[in-house]
């Protein structure tokens, strides 16, 4: 740790260097979706419109876009769950006095619908998903993040932007090429290595997704539980129990459609938006585990390890539906995410609109500078080269 202090003004003379052009011509879309009584609205998709770019609000509501002054007149679209969509023009959101989206909630009329038995909707939302979701082989980028704590505190940090080649959520993933990588000094007691790359964990964690671990929903036991809206069209919320009454599944369904626009599966969440052609496409996922004394080695019993956790997020950027366009050379994707042998690109990591900081992650930053006084970004130079 002492040679972390004796390169730090080294480090710190490195930063202050200017980025690159590139990195100057880019402007800053940032600012807070609302809801009409002045509520955050968590996991909103935020995109630019006819351009298949665009990201997630984060859980505090907040989100943060690069664009460049060709994107002025380009429009960027705001919708969730429960909200009418919201379009402005890039340009003149910056014009704005406040960096606010103002979302309207729906209007419901679902008491005029004859609503069938709740397995219904399942069962065709299931045979409907090729249909309803980008089926066809596409490029998806996506930033990858898994925050570890033992116990209760900050242990290691580290971010992944990944490429993949995808089918949508009725076929496994794909190639998967880890495209750049940083990460934060290990603090871990227990130093655990996975022995394939979390991402693998969201195709297992969704029950959409063909694994050996994927539920039999038609077998669950479901229930209408409450009625919402996306983009105009009724959704109906469904929560399903399965075998063991601890695997519970919950679909936000379309109506008319059948189309499944959101999941939460215990703690993992998987929310979906529309791409321009009408079908959907994953736009942010999330996931808490972690582990119990039975699942650690003996030598780490009694030591922080015990409880030992992960905390998971991802943000999904672009969508390239153009077959030419797509190039995954599959790198990283059976490999744990933090020990991959990559250099820090801290140019790429300055333009990337990276989603603001939750009081989470401010929380286990703040934590994982406390160990020894070293600011991440340091610990970002000295770790990753």
């Amino acid at each position: 740790m002492k040679k972390i202090f004796k390169i730090y003004l080294s480090i710190l003379f490195l930063g202050l260097l200017p980025i690159n052009t590139n990195a100057q011509q880019k402007i800053v879309v940032k600012g807070i979706v609302l809801d009409e009584f002045n509520n955050s609205i968590p996991f909103a998709a935020i995109s630019i419109l006819k351009k298949n770019k665009g990201t997630s609000s984060t859980e505090d509501g907040e989100f943060s876009l690069f664009v460049t002054k060709e994107n002025l007149q380009d429009t960027l679209s705001i919708s969730s769950l429960g909200f009418v969509t919201s379009k402005i023009v890039i340009r003149d959101y910056l014009a704005q006095k406040e960096e606010k989206i103002i979302l309207k909630e729906s209007v419901m009329e679902m008491d005029e619908i004859t609503i069938l038995a709740p397995s219904h909707y399942v069962i065709n939302a299931l045979k409907k998903l090729k249909q309803n979701t980008l089926s066809k082989s596409h490029q998806i980028e996506l930033l990858y993040r898994r925050a570890a704590t033992e116990g209760g505190k900050s242990k290691f940090f580290v971010e992944n932007y990944i490429r993949i080649r995808d089918r949508g959520p009725a076929n496994p993933l794909g190639s998967i090429q880890v495209l750049e990588a940083r990460k934060s000094a290990d603090y871990r007691a227990w130093k655990r290595k996975q022995w394939t790359h979390d991402i693998n964990w969201m195709q297992t964690a969704n029950p959409l997704r063909p694994s050996n671990r994927k539920p039999n929903l038609k077998k669950f036991k479901w229930k209408i539980i409450d009625e919402t809206s996306y983009e105009g069209e009724d959704v109906l919320i469904l929560e399903g129990v399965g075998k063991k009454k601890w695997d519970k599944v919950k679909l936000y369904i379309g109506f008319k459609t059948y189309a499944i626009y959101r999941i939460e599966r215990q703690k993992a969440l998987f929310v979906y938006q529309k791409h321009e052609n009408g079908k959907l496409y994953l736009s942010y996922y999330s996931n808490e585990w972690g582990l119990g004394r039975n699942m650690i080695p003996e030598k780490y019993w009694n030591t922080p390890a015990e409880k030992m956790s992960y905390r998971l997020e991802a943000f999904v950027y672009n969508v390239e539906l153009d077959k030419k366009k797509i190039n995954v050379d599959e790198f990283g994707g059976k490999t744990d995410m933090g020990s991959l042998d990559l250099p820090y690109n801290a140019k790429f990591w300055n333009n990337l609109s990276m989603p603001p900081d939750t009081k989470f992650f401010k929380k286990i930053k703040s934590e994982l500078e406390g160990n020894f006084g070293v600011p991440l970004k340091v610990q970002y130079n000295l770790v990753n080269n």
